[in-house]
């Protein structure tokens, strides 16, 4: 079981991380350094889909480290 969690973490955290690299390539490179504008605008299409993504596997992230915590 310990085995099973540990690697579920490492796995969750790997995926977060890509997810979380490739919505801020979708927003543009400008926006990673400060240049971002201040216009409010929707999320559509891939990047609606990458940020539920991105909340979900977080939420999962945290679950798993709680369980990762109370296991080991």
């Amino acid at each position: 079981m310990e085995t099973f969690v540990l690697i579920a973490l490492i796995i969750l955290s790997v995926v977060l991380s890509v997810l979380v690299i490739l919505q801020t390539q979708s927003s543009g490179a400008g926006s990673m350094f400060g240049n971002d504008t201040t216009v409010y605008r929707t999320r559509r299409g891939l990047e609606k889909t990458l940020y539920q993504a991105t909340i979900i596997v977080g939420a999962l992230f945290f679950i798993v480290a709680i369980i990762s915590a109370r296991v080991v």
